[in-house]
């Protein structure tokens, strides 16, 4: 180990806490890594139970993180609900900095933060979860020099977390949860790998997480604006330049892949359509009762009105339900 060991990073989201429990019964109490976990909780969530419910299994001392906590081999630690889980010289950082792929805690942010601070000795797991969180951060690992790992998309609860990484990262690794404890097992007691400069890129992201808030001069330094807004806060974005993954980020760190982007953008414009919606439908009921009232003449005007209304309707509601804008349907 020549005196370096290594740090194991894991992020889940559904299904996360039963293969946790499977994964943490697995590793001996004296595994010679710092494990360091994001789980995706709702702000409101109990981290303390949760990490009371990780000890009934493991033989390691589990811990939920605080801030300037020191980091042990030996030792698990539980990103806070609604706290991003950073490392800083040798301990562990809390912020509320901005939401990565709208989670907070997110994986991306915790794999980035050890990329950029143990290089070759992280080793990066991404367990069953839904959408893309983790799929950046395994690249962060890999580019740094690091280990990355899946959970078998077979063998998952939620296989979207695990074949999103399988598809954009070269995975070093996939392996059943039944054998995914003693497959990190073989790899801490492995020679760390040689060290490679940490990219510029990573550091920099890195470096804005840890502060929380960043620039406009410091996103220009890391891709490209384009004509997109920031689902979260309605800024500009800018098209990151470095690594495989394509990735988004605004100058005050909200910082998404393109598929939890356009997962995002999608969702957006459904909203935005039932909107609509509901809004014809009022514009026809207030016209109709119109009609009911006004002379012979604007009444055909109101009519003609709501007739073609009516048409945009069940255009509108043939395309949310189809996916297509084919012929109207029935006029109601």
């Amino acid at each position: 180990m020549n005196g370096h060991p290594h740090i194991i990073v894991i992020g889940t989201s559904a299904g996360g806490m039963p293969a946790l429990c499977q994964l943490v019964e697995q590793l001996r109490g004296t595994l010679p890594a710092a494990v360091l976990v994001v789980q995706h909780l709702s702000p409101d969530s109990s981290g303390e139970l949760l990490v009371q419910r990780l000890a009934r299994h493991a033989a390691l001392p589990c811990h939920l993180a605080e801030n300037d906590m020191p980091i042990e081999p030996g030792h698990l630690y539980l990103a806070p609900p609604d706290r991003h889980l950073l490392v800083r010289a040798g301990k562990l950082l809390i912020t509320k900095g901005p939401r990565e792929n709208h989670y907070r805690p997110a994986a991306d942010t915790l794999f980035r933060s050890v990329a950029a601070a143990y290089g070759s000795r992280a080793i990066g797991v991404v367990l069953t979860g839904m959408l893309h969180d983790g799929t950046a951060g395994l690249e962060f690992i890999k580019r740094c020099g690091g280990l990355a790992l899946v959970q078998d998309p077979e063998d998952a609860q939620f296989p979207s977390m695990p074949e999103s990484a399988l598809r954009n990262v070269a995975i070093d690794d996939v392996v059943p949860l039944a054998r995914l404890g003693a497959r990190l097992e073989e790899l801490v007691f492995q020679s760390v790998r040689e060290p490679i400069p940490v990219p510029a890129d990573i550091q920099l992201e890195a470096a804005i997480a840890e502060r929380v808030v960043g620039t406009v001069e410091e996103a220009a330094v890391l891709g490209d604006q384009v004509p997109l807004s920031c689902p979260d806060c309605g800024g500009s974005l800018w098209q990151m330049k470095h690594g495989q993954v394509l990735r988004y980020r605004c100058h005050t760190g909200h910082a998404f892949t393109a598929d939890s982007l356009l997962k995002e953008s999608q969702e957006g414009l459904e909203e935005s359509l039932w909107v609509a919606m509901r809004m014809l439908e009022e514009r026809k009921t207030l016209l109709t009762n119109m009609a009911a009232r006004g002379d012979t003449a604007l009444n055909r005007q109101y009519e003609e009105r709501v007739a073609e209304i009516k048409k945009h309707i069940n255009r509108l509601r043939e395309f949310m339900l189809n996916g297509t804008s084919g012929s109207p349907q029935t006029e109601h």
